[in-house]
C-alpha cells in the first residue's frame, strides 16, 4: 500500500474544532516564520501577475490603440469607473489577489489553498444561494431607502463622457465583480486573518488588525472609511464565526454589484469619493442585519458545518 504524498495530505480538512484564524497552525510542521514566508510568496506572486498583465496589455496596445488609452486612463489619478474598459482593468487587477493568496499559502505555507476558504478545506458552495438571497434582499432594501435620502456625493471626476454605455458597464460588473469581491476576501479575511491568527490566539486580533489595511485600500473620505471599516469588522467576525469566507463573499459581491448597477443606470455615481453622511446609518444597519441573520444559521465557531445550514441559533 502506497502512503499518501505530502501534497495529498495537505488537501485534508483541519482537525475538527480548529477555528478559522488558527488553521495555519494545524500543520504539524508549523514554524513561526512560515506565515512570513507565506506573505512574501503571495506578495511576490501578485507582483509577477500584475507585471505580466501590464506587459501583455502594453504589447496589445501597439496593435489596438484603444487598449493603451484605456490603461493610461485607468492608472491615472482619477480613473472613470463608468468606462467599461477602465472598470474591467481595475477590477481585474484586484482579482489577481485571489490566485496570489492561494499560491502563497500553498508554496510558502505548505498547505492546501483550500484552507483559506473554510475549516473544511474548500468553499462550501451549497451555502451561497441562501446567503446571496439574504444579502440581495437587505442591500436592495437599503439602497431603496438611500435613494430617498438627500446628500448624494459626486465624484471628483465626472463619468458623463465615459466611453461605452451603461449596459456594457453592467455586463462587466456582473462578469468580474464576483471574482474581485472574492479576491479581496481571500486576501484580507483569508490570508491576513490566518497569518495573524497563527501568532495571536484571540480572534479579535485576527479580525481587527487587517481592518486598517482594508480601509486604506479604498480611497474614500471619512464617512466612507467608517462604512468600509464596519463592513470589514463584520466580514471578519462572520468569517471567524462561520468558519469560512462564504458569508463575507456573498455580502461583498452583492454590495458591489448593486453599487455598480445603480451607477450604470445613473442612480449613483461610481466615481464618488465619499459616502453621504445620511446614508451611513442605513449601510451599517444592512451590514448588522445580515450579520445577525447569518449567525443564526451556523453552529458555534470552530465546528465543521454540515452540507446545509444548521437550524440552531448561534450560541452566545
Amino acid at each position: 500500500m502506497v502512503s499518501p504524498s505530502p501534497l495529498h495530505a495537505q488537501s485534508a480538512a483541519a482537525p475538527r474544532g480548529t477555528v478559522f484564524h488558527r488553521l495555519a497552525r494545524a500543520r504539524p510542521d508549523y514554524r513561526w516564520w512560515r506565515p512570513v514566508l507565506t506573505l512574501l510568496c503571495a506578495a511576490g506572486i501578485y507582483g509577477v501577475l500584475v507585471l505580466a498583465s501590464v506587459v501583455f496589455l502594453f504589447i496589445l496596445g501597439f496593435f489596438v490603440p484603444a487598449v493603451a488609452a484605456t490603461v493610461d486612463s485607468a492608472v491615472s489619478v482619477h480613473p472613470d469607473l463608468r468606462d467599461p474598459g477602465q472598470l474591467a482593468f481595475l477590477l481585474g487587477a484586484v482579482c489577481l489577489l485571489w490566485p496570489a493568496a492561494v499560491l502563497g499559502v500553498r508554496w510558502g505555507g505548505r498547505r492546501s489553498g483550500g484552507t483559506l476558504s473554510s475549516v473544511t478545506g474548500r468553499l462550501r458552495w451549497q451555502l451561497f444561494p441562501r446567503l446571496l438571497a439574504v444579502a440581495a434582499g437587505l442591500v436592495l432594501a437599503g439602497s431603496a431607502v438611500t435613494l430617498l435620502l438627500p446628500g448624494e456625493v459626486s465624484g471628483e471626476f465626472s463619468g458623463a463622457g465615459a466611453a461605452g454605455g451603461g449596459l456594457l458597464m453592467l455586463l462587466v460588473a456582473v462578469a468580474v465583480v464576483p471574482f474581485q469581491a472574492a479576491a479581496e476576501e481571500y486576501a484580507f479575511r483569508g490570508l491576513l486573518m490566518q497569518v495573524i491568527g497563527s501568532w495571536l490566539r484571540h480572534p479579535a486580533f485576527a479580525i481587527l488588525l487587517p481592518v486598517p489595511l482594508f480601509v486604506l485600500g479604498h480611497g474614500y473620505g471619512l464617512v466612507g472609511q467608517i462604512d468600509v471599516a464596519v463592513f470589514a469588522v463584520a466580514a471578519g467576525w462572520l468569517t471567524w464565526r462561520t468558519g469560512g469566507l462564504e458569508a463575507a463573499i456573498a455580502l461583498h459581491v452583492v454590495n458591489n454589484l448593486v453599487v455598480l448597477a445603480l451607477g450604470a443606470v445613473g442612480l449613483a455615481d461610481p466615481n464618488a469619493v465619499d459616502l453621504p453622511l445620511a446614508h451611513l446609518p442605513v449601510s451599517i444597519a444592512v451590514v448588522l442585519a445580515y450579520t445577525l441573520l447569518v449567525l443564526r444559521w451556523f453552529p458555534p465557531a470552530g465546528s465543521h458545518p454540515g452540507p446545509a445550514f444548521s437550524g440552531t441559533a448561534a450560541a452566545g
